[in-house]
């Protein structure tokens, strides 16, 4: 039987730094058809219903502060046509890309593909990965309603979710159809419209979908044909599906074995060698000796290496010293002392006196009396140079005595430590050559068992890669077969739709009238106090009493707006339209006396009976089997639901859980989640 398309929700979990925090939907592993999370305010039932959202596609995650200290990613597992997969998203700031792959939270991860949140039109998105098990993949929603040459708008999943997400601030609002903003009015009746398959644009907009799925489906037959050459390059019998390739569990398997045969003759050839444990231990020693002594020759041979530059650079040091201090004697240090006229000795050093030069009364400079007169002390400065050359070089030879030295008792020792690392490896090969002849009679035969066991573990290991690349090819192939597959299955099932394509005003003056009808059915079934007129007009605004529900109390529009959403589904799935097959309510019993916020409604409260609301969902449900799902948050749902509750939250400390971060019991009232 062919998979029915849409989406439901199968479990949630929060992955946390050190543990993890899950809600499950499924029973037997089959996902309920009516799930009820319960529990006190502020416990983090609504954080369920928005991190569920948040999975496929929203824009924001609750940022309460225990979610951003606990919660690190958000985990959905989803079924897509009811087949499942995992959407991970991470949880701080929130994430522009989601991956997603085939599976269950609890089965080995595969190979998951990235997929960008927008834009939403993106063919790679995760919108149009939701939508296209909506059968909704490609639609664009005009942004002018009466003029067929107006921009369009790619369809989001975003978008169809109000129709699968009634929030606590929409229940009871009189904003409910986003009567003040008139952009997302209009775009709440398109998707109404494309949803049930009655807009104007129906033909022209298959039409265009399917000549887009043709050109994806053509580029896709490229992709698949060059990959199939490819393979049949790299491995034929990829290509050819060869039934008889061992699977890799196979060889595995061979693969233990072999491991645990060397093992076992590990430890006989261990136990047949016992005898020579005193040659193994002098063999033993007598490497740790050469080891020891080889290491001490090389420590010598490096400290050599290392001296011998260094012994030559304090003998070049001691020779430029040496020309220094005969140049001291050599040369006049600079100091003026005879007259460059007369050539006759001057009675006095110059100076400067009064900012003039002595010799040649020029004005000087600061600048000018430091460089040239500021030497009226060379000779004790000189005097001071060469005391210091002479102590420099007997430094230097002390170093110099010191250094040749050590070298000299190094270059005695290593002649004698040469002999002893030579005498070291002679006896470790003696020790082991000892050892090999006691041992040899005994292990020669498990050596070449071991041999033997090594080469087949290398035979094996090739086959594993072999299998393995084989089985990667394969799944590529699959892949692109796959999406040949579902393009091809597209493309006929709207011709099919356009086919039978009726009058577009006709069908959605019937559907409408079909909601309409549900809408005072489950007023009149909920027992609305006086009830008159319901109906919902074509521009989709419940009315009652003759009157649009904004004129109605808080209590009864809390009616209203859950009928109106119901009714809605409902009709969805009985007739098989494109909806995604889930529904989630926030607070149902808001403004009626059993929390959910709001103002408490005293005469809807005394009328209505919650009761008559789960009822109906029960045995509404009772009949769809797997084409339905709804998921409600309720601080107190009554006792016929206690079956269908999944979690509930205590909000007190001595009654665990807690709340949905049920180890965070201390947080200020305003941080705690709804």
């Amino acid at each position: 039987m062919e998979p029915l398309p849409g989406i439901r929700i199968r479990r949630l979990r929060l992955a946390g730094i050190d543990r993890s925090y899950e809600v499950d939907f499924t029973i037997e592993q089959r996902v309920r058809n009516l799930s009820v999370i319960a529990g006190a305010f502020s416990s983090g039932k609504t954080a369920v219903l928005e991190f569920i959202a948040y999975g496929l596609g929203a824009k924001r995650h609750p940022r309460h502060q225990e979610v951003l200290r606990r919660v690190r990613s958000c985990l959905l597992e989803i079924e897509l046509s009811g087949e499942p997969h995992v959407i991970e998203r991470s949880v701080g700031e929130p994430s522009k890309f989601a991956f997603v792959r085939r599976g269950t939270l609890d089965s080995k991860p595969a190979k998951g593909e990235s997929r960008p949140i927008d834009p939403p039109g993106a063919p790679d998105s995760l919108s149009a990965l939701l939508l296209s098990h909506c059968k909704l993949e490609g639609v664009q929603l005009r942004e002018a309603p009466n003029s067929r040459t107006s921009r369009t708008d790619p369809l989001s999943f975003r978008d169809l979710m109000w129709l699968a997400f009634l929030p606590n601030e929409r229940v009871a609002d009189k904003n409910f159809l986003f009567e003040n903003h008139y952009m997302r009015k209009h775009k709440l009746r398109q998707v109404v419209d494309v949803v049930f398959g009655v807009h104007d644009d129906r033909a022209v907009e298959l039409g265009q979908r399917i000549r887009k799925l043709g050109d994806r489906l053509n580029q896709a037959n490229v992709e698949l044909a060059a990959a199939r050459s490819f393979v049949q390059e790299q491995a034929p019998t990829a290509v050819a599906h060869d039934e008889t390739i061992p699977s890799p569990l196979t060889f595995e398997r061979e693969l233990a074995d072999i491991t645990s045969q060397l093992q076992a003759l590990d430890q006989a050839a261990q136990a047949g060698t016992a005898f020579a444990a005193q040659l193994r231990r002098e063999h033993q020693q007598a490497a740790r000796s050469s080891r020891r002594t080889a290491s001490v020759l090389r420590d010598c041979e490096t400290q050599l290496a290392r001296l011998m530059p260094l012994r030559a650079q304090y003998a070049d040091d001691l020779l430029k010293l040496g020309m220094l201090g005969e140049a001291q004697q050599l040369f006049d240090p600079l100091s003026v002392t005879t007259c460059p006229a007369c050539l006759k000795s001057l009675p006095a050093p110059p100076t400067a006196a009064s900012g003039q030069c002595s010799m040649c009364s020029r004005e000087l400079t600061d600048a000018d009396g430091a460089q040239t007169l500021g030497a009226a002390d060379a000779g004790s400065q000189a005097e001071g140079n060469r005391m210091d050359v002479a102590a420099e070089i007997r430094s230097t030879k002390a170093r110099l005595k010191e250094i040749t030295n050590y070298i000299e008792d190094l270059d005695e020792s290593l002649v004698s430590l040469k002999l002893q690392a030579e005498e070291a490896a002679i006896l470790e090969e003696q020790a082991a050559a000892a050892l090999d002849e006691a041992t040899s009679p005994s292990v020669s035969p498990f050596l070449a068992a071991r041999d033997d066991l090594h080469r087949r573990r290398e035979q094996v290991l090739r086959l594993i890669d072999q299998v393995e690349s084989t089985a990667k090819l394969q799944e590529g192939l699959a892949k692109r077969a796959a999406a040949v597959e579902r393009h091809e299955a597209q493309i006929a099932r709207l011709k099919e739709e356009r086919a039978q394509l009726g009058d577009a005003t006709y069908d959605r003056d019937r559907i409408i009238a079909q909601v309409s009808s549900r809408f005072g059915d489950l007023l009149r079934e909920w027992r609305y106090p006086k009830l008159s007129q319901p109906f919902i007009k074509p521009d989709l605004t419940p009315f009652v009493r003759g009157g649009p529900y904004q004129e109605a109390s808080s209590g009864a529009r809390t009616l209203l707006t859950l009928a109106w959403q119901l009714a809605v589904f409902e009709i969805a799935v009985e007739t098989g339209a494109a909806h995604p097959g889930f529904l989630m309510i926030d607070s149902p019993q808001k403004n009626l006396g059993h929390g959910g916020g709001g103002t408490l409604d005293a005469l809807i409260a005394d009328a209505v009976a919650i009761d008559d609301f789960y009822h109906h969902l029960s045995v509404w449900l009772a009949d769809r089997g797997t084409k339905a799902q709804l998921i409600i948050a309720d601080n107190s749902p009554p006792l016929l639901t206690e079956g269908d509750v999944v979690a509930r939250y205590s909000r007190n400390e001595d009654h665990p859980p807690y709340g949905l971060i049920e180890d965070e019991t201390s947080a200020a009232p305003e941080e705690v989640t709804r």
